[in-house]
């Protein structure tokens, strides 16, 4: 037995022992002092230590977390907290108790797209920093101000280190496809029940609002588009399956929450992409279609009627170009490094604010916008290296759709590069990828964490074929 085998056998059978005084501790207290937080303590501590035993298990036990543990913490300011937001850091401590301390095998996925994100990270706090340096005396902030500006840069750190769990995952070619249809299977299902009269009300008792934001059907439908498009494998009960969470997609952003714009244009972007990944023969006909159609104003004229025409226009589009102007305007202080996270809500609120003929005297603004806020939070550096990271990723997701043609890992790699696209198109229309503290915030953000989760998966395949070669 070499070195580092004696070293796993000896750490599973600690760890073996823990669990098994912990629960004759954990049955003790209980039979004593039985309630419910007690019994939340006791699942969440046997949960971190199954994952410690089987870290692999850590990106389906963030699923579930996302869909169906519908609580929030406190934090003394207008941020909440949730379990899927806290189990991150939690299992990138655990990925490295076991990588470092149980496996002495630190291995590293490399891929191009790590440098520009992890630099986008840095930038992040740097902004913070400078923000408070060069803050203007004239605009009033409270004391624990920086906790609200530290939660908006732990959520691109999260998002980050959900990237680098499901990039690093080992056995990745077993586990991949496992946390792959245990996101289909359990969200899929839920998504389904959401819908059906009388049960669909049951069923938002006890799922988290991960349910109601876009990115979730974004996912869901590239996924199991993807698997549908380019998986042969599956078999007749699996296509039947996908077909209903397509069904499904369809019927929430179509007809339940045909108003929300965000869900549709993110699933049209999905599909399109997907249809000009699998049939590279319709690609010339369906840009001449376009072209006709966008030339003759029918397209234009019919989406935006669609999307509810001069009303909703007055209602949300045109007060959203007034929000993002007053969101640059203030950012143009310090355009390179920006204001620092969650700050442009004091700059721009110092102000009234006037559209049309109403004036909102002490304006609470947000630009529902993602690549403002970005310019907002960390200014044009930060941006940069964010769409340096964009590019990293849309070409490492169309070499692996080129190279994977048949199969779960094409269907993967393609759902995933369709994916990145649709969230790029909603990045446009609101803080859907990278929440704004004060917007989707953390609650939101469990259905972007799903997003970044399963991104990172595409530099597992990009591993895993690297490897193999």
């Amino acid at each position: 037995m070499n070195q580092g085998a004696a070293v796993t056998n000896t750490w599973s059978k600690t760890v073996r022992g823990l669990v098994f005084a912990i629960a004759l501790l954990a049955a003790a207290i209980l039979g004593l002092r039985a309630s419910r937080l007690w019994l939340i303590l006791l699942f969440a501590g046997s949960g971190a230590l199954a994952l410690v035993l089987r870290p692999q298990l850590g990106p389906i036990g963030l699923i579930a977390a996302a869909l169906v543990l519908n609580l929030e913490f406190s934090t003394g300011t207008e941020v909440q907290l949730n379990p899927a937001t806290l189990l991150v850091p939690m299992l990138g401590m655990i990925w490295i108790v076991d990588t470092v301390l149980r496996r002495r095998d630190l291995r590293w996925a490399t891929a191009r797209a790590n440098r520009p994100l992890a630099l986008f990270l840095l930038t992040g706090l740097l902004s913070l920093l400078l923000g408070n340096v060069l803050w203007d005396p004239a605009i009033p902030k409270s004391g624990n101000f920086w906790l609200v500006q530290f939660a908006q840069w732990a959520i691109f750190v999260f998002a980050a280190l959900a990237f680098w769990l499901m990039a690093n995952l080992r056995d990745s070619a077993i586990w991949l496809p496992r946390v792959a249809w245990a996101f289909l299977i359990l969200g899929g299902c839920l998504a389904i029940l959401w819908l059906l009269p009388g049960i669909g009300s049951a069923v938002r008792r006890f799922t988290t609002v991960t349910l109601i934001r876009a990115p979730f059907w974004t996912l869901l439908t590239a996924l199991s588009a993807g698997q549908l498009f380019f998986n042969r494998d599956l078999k007749h009960g699996q296509q039947l399956f996908l077909v209903g969470l397509l069904v499904a997609a369809l019927v929430y952003a179509l007809v339940e929450q045909r108003k929300a714009v965000s869900n549709w244009v993110g699933i049209a972007a999905v599909l399109g992409t997907l249809v000009w990944l699998r049939a590279p023969k319709l690609r010339g006909p369906i840009v001449v279609m376009v072209v006709i159609l966008a030339l003759s104003g029918i397209l234009f004229t019919g989406l935006y009627e669609f999307a509810g025409g001069e009303d909703e226009w007055l209602s949300t589009g045109g007060s959203r170009l007034v929000l993002i102007a007053r969101v640059v305007e203030v950012t143009l202080r310090n355009p390179i490094t920006g204001l620092g996270p969650a700050s442009y809500r004091l700059y721009a609120g110092a102000e009234p604010l006037r559209y049309q003929r109403a004036l909102w005297i002490h304006p609470r603004v947000n630009s529902h916008n993602n690549y403002v806020d970005l310019f907002a939070h960390t200014g044009l550096l930060g941006l940069g290296l964010f769409l340096w990271f964009s590019v990293e990723l849309s070409k490492l997701g169309w070499r692996l759709s080129t190279y994977h043609r048949e199969g779960f890992i094409a269907g993967y790699a393609n759902g995933m590069l369709a994916a990145w696209v649709g969230s790029l198109v909603l990045m446009m229309l609101a803080d859907w990828i990278l929440p704004f503290v004060y917007n989707i915030g953390f609650g939101g953000f469990q259905a972007s964490l799903l997003v970044w989760l399963f991104l990172g998966g595409l530099v597992a395949v990009d591993h895993m074929d690297r490897t193999e070669q």
